[in-house]
């Protein structure tokens, strides 16, 4: 299962903490390859490996967030033997914050901190409906959100292989609803670009409600991805929270 889920560039031998990155829509494990080799010493980064894209294409693409949220967290939870720290971007926030939910309910297990980037809080209401939005539509958002040039998904064979993923990814970000009931217990710290044009300060703030613990924002400059400039500072924070 831990295989199946995760992805670890650069092993440390006896970690301080462990790092667990979950990807933004359409995103890869490969995405956080850079933060496990530039991380500093103390910190083993992961990262995971979601169904239908890269090493997985072959499998099915995620549907249901519970059932996805559940399977990486029966993936981490033996990974016990050092403090264990989620980060994730847009969609990987919300995924994340549920790793951290099912952790804790299914198997008892405290992650030392939840670190939610670009993304507004889980009891608002996300909208949009981009999954349901024509393929030339859709490649053109993902250029103004920044995380792709667009590029190589101007061409159809290229979007035949990568828009089915980042379609199902959108359509689990845009019909997600929050469930009452435990929040996390770890400290959590919310992440936003100062230009992120999907999330707000404000709208950040309310993660604050949505741990038992102590909460913090971060700005940092940039938009939605501001974290592709901005990898050194994301890592800083990172290394604060372990």
């Amino acid at each position: 299962m831990t295989d199946l889920w995760l992805r670890c560039r650069t092993r440390r031998a006896m970690p301080r903490a462990r790092v667990v990155c979950l990807p933004h829509a359409g995103g890869t494990a490969g995405f956080y390859l850079s933060w496990a080799a530039n991380a500093p010493a103390g910190l083993e980064v992961l990262a995971v490996q979601y169904p239908g894209r890269g090493d997985r294409i072959t499998e099915p693409c995620p549907t249901d967030l519970g059932e996805l949220s559940h399977a990486i967290a029966a993936a981490l939870a033996p990974l016990n033997d050092c403090p264990l720290v989620l980060f994730g971007h847009s969609l990987g926030a919300i995924v994340a914050y549920e790793v951290a939910r099912t952790l804790q309910s299914a198997h008892g297990v405290d992650p030392a901190h939840l670190v939610v980037s670009g993304r507004r809080a889980p009891s608002d209401p996300p909208g949009g409906d981009v999954h349901r939005w024509p393929d030339a539509d859709m490649v053109d958002e993902l250029v103004r959100l920044g995380g792709t040039d667009g590029a190589l998904l101007r061409h159809p064979e290229a979007r035949a292989v990568f828009l089915p993923a980042i379609r199902a990814d959108f359509r689990l970000a845009e019909t997600y609803r929050h469930r009452t009931g435990m929040e996390p217990r770890c400290p959590l710290t919310a992440v936003i670009g100062t230009g992120d044009t999907e999330v707000n300060a404000a709208q950040a703030s309310r993660w604050a409600a949505h741990t038992t613990a102590a909460f913090s924002l971060r700005l940092l400059p940039g938009g939605h991805f501001y974290l592709l400039k901005e990898e050194d500072a994301v890592l800083a924070i990172l290394e604060g929270t372990a």
